[in-house]
């Protein structure tokens, strides 16, 4: 993506040499893409934003949930807190409620037509919001199953029927699960990572939206079908109840596969570290989105974006010129072959398939690119809804369906074994948590 800058008179407007202008952007980004993100930044500085009188200061927070906190209390004026950024990585909820209270920038403002026409159109549409273009897209991603193939290839050698096809289903993983289970004597197979996602796009997957009228659709056959699944799994210990990312229980053996965000990849190893502190050599494998069966190819598209808080025309000017630099395909191709997220505009993705991946040296993020890209000719990507609230009815429906399942387990543990009544018991209990 070319980028066009004014020179010539001195536009109160504009930004240049004798009038800088500084701009502080917040991010969540850990390592190794928080190093990414800085040596880009560091390089705009040293170069176009030189030249510009643009320059970048960037702030990393903890994660999400945090930067939207700090963010938020930035706008309010609270006591003790920083701020207000001119710029911030978001995702579309709160891209949504910054423009609900006008503050958000709209990127029209400072990308042409044709300029917005080089990202991918779908990465487009998840940013806009009420016809506007609010959040930017930077860096995309989709969800795919991890399977740690040393473990497996035992495990499938000693257990007959046992085969990576029956992986393409979330029935053929609990059914792979259970016999994992007794063949490792009592070991957890697997971990839906996301665990909100894992519903919403299994019912996708079945015809049924998940989220419907800002409300948790909890009473209907292909949710029935959801929690089945997770909830038996659980309680009988095939498949991990966990409060973290799944990396963490794959990189100790304690779970073989994990279905979470091809951006993960950079942190699957290629050793595992078990609870007693043996080390073993592990080749981690990257496949398709698993999918009910039945059901349509279906998986979700993530990623957040950039979001520009209204301000000055000079500083929204600056914002845009940092941000057509940033996305243009040499530098967002760069900042994807360290990690596991896909390019966002269209030249970019050309880019990739013709030099047949060369820049990307990590071997896992190399595996998780080529299977996104594989889905990407199979599989239709769901943009969640957008509304005020949606993050805390994640975070709602994550605490109770797992507390649920816990208290379930334990039972089963204590007793050693669980009913048909039970589980009825607590479905109507996750329903009536939520008012369905």
């Amino acid at each position: 993506m070319s980028l066009s800058f004014l020179s010539g008179c001195q536009n109160p407007d504009r930004p240049s040499k004798k009038n800088p202008v500084s701009l502080t952007v917040w991010h969540t980004y850990v390592r190794p893409m928080d190093f990414g993100f800085k040596t880009l930044v560091d390089e705009f500085n040293d170069t176009i934003g030189k030249q510009e009188g643009v320059f970048i200061t960037i702030s990393s927070t903890a994660d999400a949930p945090n930067l939207n906190e700090k963010l938020f209390a930035a706008i309010e004026g609270d006591p003790g807190a920083p701020e207000i950024p001119d710029m911030a990585v978001v995702y579309p909820s709160i891209a949504a409620a910054l423009a609900q209270k006008g503050l958000a920038m709209d990127f029209a403002s400072q990308f042409s037509a044709d300029e917005i026409s080089r990202y991918v159109s779908d990465f487009v549409q998840e940013g806009t919001i009420d016809g506007r273009l609010y959040l930017l897209p930077i860096l995309k991603s989709t969800e795919v199953l991890y399977l740690n193939k040393t473990i497996f290839d035992r495990f499938a050698a000693e257990v007959p029927g046992i085969s990576l096809e029956q992986l393409e289903t979330f029935e053929g993983i609990i059914q792979a699960a259970e016999k994992y289970y007794q063949w490792s004597e009592g070991k957890t197979f697997y971990f839906p990572d996301l665990l909100f996602n894992y519903t919403m796009i299994g019912m996708e997957q079945m015809g049924e939206h998940f989220v419907q009228n800002r409300k948790l659709r909890l009473n209907s056959t292909a949710f029935q079908r959801i929690w089945d699944n997770y909830y038996e799994s659980t309680v009988w210990g095939y498949a991990a109840i966990f409060n973290s990312f799944g990396n963490y229980l794959a990189m100790t053996g304690e779970v073989a596969c994990v279905t979470g965000t091809s951006a993960a990849a950079i942190y699957y190893p290629d050793s595992i570290t078990y609870k007693d502190n043996t080390k073993e050599g592990a080749e981690f494998i990257v496949l398709p989105f698993p999918v009910f069966k039945g059901g349509e190819k279906v998986a979700a598209q993530r990623g957040a974006g950039m979001c520009v808080i209204k301000s000055t025309p000079a500083k929204e000017y600056a914002a845009g010129v940092f941000l057509k630099w940033f996305t243009a395909p040499a530098q967002n191709l760069r900042l994807t072959a360290s990690t596991g997220y896909m390019p966002v505009t269209k030249q970019a993705f050309e880019d990739v398939m013709e030099n047949g991946l060369q820049a990307i040296e990590n071997a896992m993020v190399k595996k998780a690119f080529l299977t996104a890209l594989d889905m990407q000719k199979e599989y239709r990507f769901y943009i969640p809804p957008v509304f005020d609230g949606f993050d805390e009815m994640q975070r709602g429906y994550i605490e109770e369906i797992q507390k649920i399942a816990k208290a379930a387990r334990e039972e089963r543990i204590q007793k050693g074994t669980s009913s048909e009544a039970r589980n009825r018991q607590d479905l109507a209990a996750l329903i009536a948590a939520f008012g369905d």
